[in-house]
């Protein structure tokens, strides 16, 4: 189902009808968890997207990074990663400057960097998409979780992805964001199963 089909599914209910994950509460998170939240990725560059803001939120909440998105998009060339591997000096200067987005040294030197990585890893697969859906063996784990609380904060699959991106390089790619990774990007269904995106996505 796509996400304008689970949107117009979930405005022909009354509000009180709709049942999601617990966390999804707000003007920002409600969107997010109702048209993108678990729905496999196969877009090289949303993946980057998705790889930058996982890094971006690291100490932060993740309604945070959603407040700032529009942001990101517009200082990062809409996350293309070609573009964001070329950025120098001056234009770090510019993104530090900026209240729009995470203005953290660290984290905008490993945006640059995985950019470039990003762009090696696409010419050893063919794409990152190829590489990255390698670590469920090209389909979406299908988890059951009668609560939010109860999902880990990683897994095996997580750990390995982990492990491989940064012996290739990357940087702000712990297990645990790798995780948020994989959940974020479909790679993984952890919608509680109570919550009605948890069938339209099985």
């Amino acid at each position: 189902m796509s996400a304008k089909t689970a949107t117009k599914t979930v405005a022909t209910k009354p509000a009180s009808e709709i049942i999601r994950c617990r966390w999804a509460a707000n003007e920002f998170n409600i969107p997010y968890h109702d048209e993108e939240w678990g729905v496999p990725v196969h877009d090289d560059r949303t993946w980057f997207e998705f790889l930058t803001l996982e890094g971006a939120q690291a100490g932060l909440s993740w309604d945070t990074i959603l407040r700032k998105r529009p942001r990101y998009r517009e200082v990062f060339d809409n996350f293309d990663p070609a573009n964001v591997a070329r950025y120098d000096a001056k234009k770090k200067r510019a993104l530090l400057a900026d209240p729009g987005i995470i203005r953290n040294r660290l984290k905008i030197d490993a945006t640059i960097t995985n950019a470039q990585l990003f762009l090696k890893t696409q010419d050893e697969f063919g794409s990152f998409d190829n590489y990255i859906w390698r670590f469920v063996k090209g389909k979406p784990i299908q988890n059951a979780w009668a609560a939010h609380k109860k999902v880990p904060p990683s897994t095996r699959e997580s750990d390995a992805l982990s492990k491989d991106l940064r012996k290739r390089g990357f940087r702000f790619v712990g297990s645990t964001i790798c995780y948020a990774l994989m959940q974020a990007t479909g790679m993984v269904n952890d919608h509680a199963v109570t919550c009605f995106r948890y069938a339209q996505l099985k």
